[in-house]
């Protein structure tokens, strides 16, 4: 007779049974599928043999196992068991038991042992080792080798079903289960027991509330310090995640927390209880302070690297050898010859300053020459430093290319590959990034001489400062950016404030070259930053137009146009529907259905198709990429085509297959990766920032103002090359222009280099007047003092001979903090 080590309480649907094959199995997830012949069973299901599918490990053809769940009929496999919980069945009888511990999956422990364990501790003897231990220091003569190999054999063999178990009944699915198990393995229960708000920090995809309903269970309510500290830590994480911001100021950060614990459980959390938890958290290293304000420590720590390798990179300046203009106006001269090029005295300016910064800013909006500049200063820097621009002369050497240009996005980096014609990549993947990285493991130096940074804007502040930590001391960097679009997804600003620091030498390139083409798309970009509209913004150009329609009328009108672009010739791939909400007649989920049925059918329900959640593929369709993969050189914004949809009765994995190109490079996804892809016809502003496309198609409707500033409009006409249809209320348009964003990212990078040099006098901007300004920043000055070192220098400080020779508790407050500081800065104490 057998029975498991344990059961719910309530009647649950259950399959008992040994494995006959085991169809798939995902080491990663413990995704797993078998054929299980059944012994048992209190199902209606009367076949001898099921599929089992679920989140389960490896099975023993071997041994046998009871399944808990539900009997479900997936509409293409068929009947299945989908496995909520499992058990490996184990003896229930003492001669059972004995012969179980006696086996040779016990190593050392023989019959008269097992014997003894099972007269001393009973039938129950594998659950009381399982729940307690040290249950096997009751038995006599057992040495402590064999204590231990009965005590880990047993966790190996039924410790995972035991947590999964319990798990479940703590209200986590088995996917989520396995994942926590994975984390903390045998120790899970105990663990979780003693603080079950660890789940937030350390189990991706668990947030405050499940912690809460579960430290609610196990008795940590109210003011719990735990409970506190998990609050803290969550409202950080949101404001950092979903505002953008680096820090939260001790002011604003207690009220929210103490609104969010009480608004869940109906007892008053104090101030004190609050600032107390915070204060040992600071001790305990998960957050960092600062005065008042209050960082998650990998973003302090990556501002305050950011600031220090970028005084590094200043310092530097001073050891560097510049080229005289002479020489570098005939190598610039050589270079428009080869290029055909005509550079103008403000791009020419632009190019001498980098070539003799050792960091420096270009920045500008569209249409100003920002590419071209960068075209140019590769061209220089090369001739002036005896390079070739041939990466093949330095792979046949093994050397790495001296030059190196990297972008954000996939999109962005093929985009400066295209205009420089050479090598150009992401920066996580120049990083050797593969996603998996914490902060201590990625110490790499960038192995470059001038290296260009496209897209700065889009660069959050963990990624400059990964980005600026494997920056040789002697390397040139340049920043490449329009500080007018939309800052990082990530937390931080980094691009605006370098610019607001004034300590970075900066040229903005304020002339527009591409307007003489003609194109009313630069005109009307550049109007927009400055806040103001044509005075008719319907009026029609050769390259713009505005469609006015209400929000229920803009699916007719965007594929009215569609049709029509493709009429005239265009291809899909290079007309972009953009919008900035996903929901609603005029969101992003309704446009990409609505484009996907026109040009990409499935008329004759014939094609291959393969449904996710409420999207369905086919071959052919345009996909975006949603994360970083950077194993496979796809990264978070790029698009790609479906070009093959493989079932899983034509797999070896018995699993469903996507298979998309990304310009070549193909990638493969399975079912359970689809969650990184999203039809791409129509897609978010945000997700576009970084690309260009030939036509794009924006709706502006009263539905999205809440959503509507003048950075997120100006982004999304400026990823227009030549076309742009706007449709939509030509007043919510107008409205959105004149709405500056008014939420203000809360960071300290900019005064953490403001206070160790003054503003600079210039304006450090480029563009034709009747006196023209220098083209860079000027040099960095002396350092900015404090409102304190200012006190000292006007008022110095004498001492009280009168009062006491030594600081003490009592006198603390009435000695000033800065006697002898003057001219000291912390930076004196940090180690070069």
């Amino acid at each position: 007779m057998t029975g498991q080590i344990d059961l719910f309480q309530e009647e649950t649907q259950f399959v008992l049974g040994r494995p006959v094959v085991s169809i798939f199995h995902n080491p990663q997830n413990l995704f797993s599928i078998a054929k299980v012949k059944i012994q048992q069973t209190n199902t209606s299901y009367a076949e001898k043999e099921i599929i089992v599918s679920g989140y389960f490990p490896e099975l023993s053809m071997e041994e046998e196992y009871r399944f808990t769940g539900a009997v479900k009929n997936h509409p293409r496999y068929g009947i299945q068991f989908q496995v909520e919980t499992f058990t490996k069945e184990v003896p229930e009888t003492e001669q059972g038991i004995i012969h179980y511990l006696s086996s040779d999956m016990f190593n050392g422990i023989g019959r008269k042992t097992a014997e003894t364990i099972v007269k001393k501790l009973g039938r129950d003897a594998i659950k009381k080792i399982l729940e307690d231990p040290e249950a096997l220091d009751a038995v006599p003569r057992l040495s402590d080798e064999k204590k231990d190999t009965i005590r880990s054999t047993l966790q190996m063999n039924l410790g995972l079903e035991r947590v999964m178990i319990q798990l479940n009944d703590w209200g986590f699915g088995p996917q989520v289960g396995m994942r926590i198990f994975q984390a903390y393995r045998e120790e899970t229960i105990d663990i979780l027991t003693k603080n079950p708000f660890r789940l937030i920090e350390e189990i991706e995809g668990i947030g405050f509330q499940r912690a809460d309903e579960l430290g609610a269970k196990l008795g940590l309510t109210g003011s719990h310090p735990d409970r506190i500290k998990a609050s803290i830590l969550h409202i950080l994480n949101q404001a950092s995640l979903s505002e953008g911001h680096v820090y939260m100021d001790a002011k604003t950060l207690i009220p929210q927390v103490k609104e969010m614990l009480e608004a869940r459980q109906q007892e008053e959390i104090t101030i004190e209880a609050i600032s107390k938890a915070a204060i040992e958290l600071n001790e305990e290293s998960k957050v960092a302070g600062e005065e008042t304000r209050l960082y998650l420590p990998s973003l302090y720590y990556s501002e305050v690297g950011i600031a220090t390798k970028l005084e590094t990179l200043l310092a530097s300046q001073e050891n560097r050898d510049g080229f005289p203009s002479s020489e570098v106006r005939k190598a610039l001269g050589e270079a428009e010859e080869r290029l055909g090029v005509n550079y103008a005295e403000t791009q020419v300016q632009a190019i001498e300053s980098s070539l003799n910064s050792s960091v420096m800013i270009l920045t500008g909006g569209p249409g100003t020459g920002k590419t071209t500049v960068v075209r140019g200063l590769v061209e220089v820097y090369a001739e002036l430093h005896g390079l070739s621009l041939d990466p093949k002369d330095y792979a046949k050497k093994k050397e790495p290319f001296p030059i190196i240009l990297a972008a954000p996005t996939g999109r962005a980096a093929k985009r400066l590959s295209e205009s420089t014609e050479l090598p150009a990549m992401t920066i996580h993947r120049l990083l050797g990034f593969n996603g998996q990285e914490k902060e201590e493991e990625t110490e790499k130096e960038i192995e470059g001489k001038l290296i260009i940074i496209d897209e700065m804007s889009m660069v959050d502040t963990w990624l400059a400062h990964q980005l600026l930590k494997a920056v040789p001391d002697d390397a040139q960097i340049i920043f490449v950016g329009d500080q007018d679009q939309l800052p990082p997804v990530g937390p931080g600003q980094v691009l605006r404030d370098l610019l607001e620091s004034e300590r970075i030498p900066t040229v903005e390139l304020t002339d527009i070259y591409r307007q003489t083409s003609g194109s009313s798309i630069i005109e009307l970009a550049h109007q927009m930053k400055n806040g103001q509209l044509p005075a008719d913004i319907t009026a029609k150009t050769a390259d713009r137009s505005f469609i006015k329609a209400g929000a229920e009328q803009i699916p007719e009108v965007v594929e009215k146009v569609v049709k029509s672009a493709l009429a005239k010739g265009h291809h899909i791939k290079d007309i972009q529907v953009l919008a900035p909400m996903y929901k609603g007649p005029a969101g992003i989920d309704a446009l990409n259905k609505m484009i996907q049925q026109m040009v990409n059918p499935n008329t004759d329900g014939k094609r291959k198709e393969l449904v996710f959640g409420d999207i369905t593929y086919r071959v052919k369709d345009k996909v975006l990429q949603l994360v970083n993969q950077p194993e496979s050189n796809v990264f978070n914004g790029d698009m790609g085509e479906v070009v093959a949809i493989m079932k899983a009765s034509e797999t070896v994995e018995k699993q469903d297959v996507l298979v998309v190109s990304f310009d070549g490079i193909e990638v493969t996804y399975q079912r359970s990766d689809l969650n990184q892809l999203t039809l791409a016809y129509c897609c978010s502003i945000h997700k576009s920032q970084g690309s260009e496309f030939p036509t794009v198609i924006m709706p502006v409707v009263r539905g999205y103002m809440k959503m509507l500033r003048r950075n997120l409009l100006y982004t999304g006409i400026t990823r227009s090359k030549d076309f742009l249809i706007l449709c939509g209320d030509p007043g919510v348009f107008r409205y959105g222009v004149e709405r500056t964003d008014d939420t203000k990212r809360m960071t300290t990078l900019k005064d953490r280099l403001s206070l160790s040099e003054p503003k600079a006098a210039e304006d450090n901007k480029t563009g034709n007047s009747a006196e023209q300004p220098k083209a860079a920043a000027s040099s960095p000055a002396a350092p900015q003092k404090t409102v304190e070192q200012q006190k000292l220098e006007e008022e110095p400080v004498t001492a009280d001979t009168s009062g006491p020779a030594s600081l003490t508790n009592d006198n603390v407050h009435a000695i000033h903090p800065l006697i002898g500081m003057k001219g000291v800065t912390p930076r004196d104490f940090i180690e070069s």
